[in-house]
Parts: C-alpha cells; structure tokens; sequence
C-alpha cells in the first residue's frame, strides 16, 4: 500500500524555523505532483503548497509566501517544507499529499494520497 510520512514537525517559538519531510514509500512518486496542506483547530484543511514532479513549478498560499519553501528529492522519494519566520497562525497539523496529474494543484479534492500529519505549534 503506497504510504506517505511526515516529520520533522514540533514545538518552536515565533520567528523560528522548522524543516518538514515527508517520504514515500513508492518510488512512483517521484513522478507525481506534491502538496503540503494544513489544518488548524475548528478549521477546514487549508492549502500550502504545491510543487510539480520535475520542481519546474511551486505555489504557495498567500498566507505562506515568502516565509515557506517547497522543495523536492526524487531520488530520496521526499519532498520537504521549509518553513522560516513562523507566527503563532502557522500552528496546525501539516499533512503531505500526492497527486498523479500534471501540474500544481491548489486543492485538498485534487489529491489522491495522504499521510498522517504532523504537529506544528508556534508559540508567541
């Protein structure tokens, strides 16, 4: 069964950094596009980011952009979130996820493959 794992994912205090990773179990996942999406408490899954097999393409929600980079390693079957000048509004479980079609996809439904999350949490 294909399998996706975050981690990487903790405690930090506002202005901090955390570096997410999310590996695969299938190495067929190199071909797909990934996305990072996350959900805070009493909130609908929201998007993050998205980036395309070859790293040709990246979007980011506007929330995020600027402060977080998406980037990838087909070889490693991991794609990884980088996350820079955190706030207390970032806190949220942050789920990866995989999508078989071509190009970037913006939204939770595009996507066929899930991991588990991890926890995010900035303190301010």
């Amino acid at each position: 069964q294909v399998q996706l794992e975050e981690s990487g994912g903790g405690l930090v205090q506002a202005g901090g950094f955390l570096r997410l990773s999310c590996a695969a179990s299938e190495r067929i996942f190199s071909s797909y596009t990934k996305g990072w999406f996350r959900q805070a408490p009493g909130k609908e899954r929201e998007f993050v980011a998205s980036i395309t097999r070859n790293s040709g393409s990246t979007g980011y929600s506007k929330d995020v952009k600027g402060r977080f980079t998406i980037s990838r390693d087909n070889a490693q079957n991991t794609v990884y979130l980088q996350m820079n000048s955190l706030k207390p509004e970032d806190t949220a479980v942050y789920y990866c996820a995989a999508n078989q079609e071509v190009g970037l996809r913006f939204v939770a439904l595009d996507y066929d493959y899930w991991g588990q999350g991890t926890q995010v949490t900035v303190s301010s």
